[in-house]
């Protein structure tokens, strides 16, 4: 009994966490707390075997734990949809990852070209899959610095268009709502929409980026 009141307690903290209004501060912190718990488990999965040590990467939140595997669960299944287009996407984009702020201005410019319709979860796991993908690129070729720069550039696009949003739609967990939690299985329904609409999205990006002022 002793343990279910103490687990009761610890959850009810954690709802309060996410039930108050998060600062605008606090929502970008998090996204960045994701971005690197997403890069991480990217760079594990294509084998490059790194940790937050490895990267000097800080902890992050452990209330943010339910948040961070939804979120790679649906990059998961958005690459298992569309795996060409979150495969080698900085030779897609033509960009040399050795450059920082190519491959900062190259994000910033797909993110921009995710969102130019419309802000739904489904592109905002896409903005994710994309970070972690250039990550492998930037590790694979000897890069690591350029994983905090990924990370920084996500946070500062959060920051300026993301986080009226973000408000709106309850903070990072009304995300697990897209799957079904016992089994984490992804609900289809959202990501396809968005399939057509990035299909192009790397070609098009590029040329945007690329084009003088």
């Amino acid at each position: 009994m002793e343990v279910l009141r103490k687990s009761s307690v610890f959850a009810a903290e954690v709802l309060d966490v996410f039930d108050r209004s998060l600062t605008d501060k606090e929502l970008v912190s998090q996204s960045r707390a994701l971005c690197r718990d997403y890069i991480l488990s990217k760079l594990n999965q294509n084998g490059l075997g790194w940790s937050k040590s490895d990267l000097n990467l800080s902890p992050s939140n452990a209330s943010l734990s339910e948040v961070s595997l939804v979120l790679l669960c649906l990059g998961d299944e958005l690459e298992c949809i569309q795996p060409s287009l979150y495969r080698n996407v900085a030779r897609q984009l033509n960009i040399s990852v050795a450059m920082e702020h190519m491959v900062s201005d190259a994000f910033i410019g797909v993110a921009t070209e995710i969102f130019s319709t419309g802000i739904t979860w489904g592109k905002v796991v896409s903005m994710y899959a994309v970070a972690g993908a250039l990550a492998v690129d930037c590790v694979r070729q000897g890069h690591l610095t350029t994983v905090h720069i990924l990370v920084d550039s996500l946070g500062q696009f959060v920051r300026k268009f993301l986080v009226p949003w973000l408000k709106r739609h309850g903070g990072w967990m009304e995300i697990t709502k897209c799957v079904v939690k016992k089994e984490l299985v992804p609900e289809h329904h959202w990501l396809t929409s968005i399939i057509e609409s990035l299909k192009y999205f790397l070609t098009t990006v590029y040329v945007y980026i690329m084009k003088e002022p």
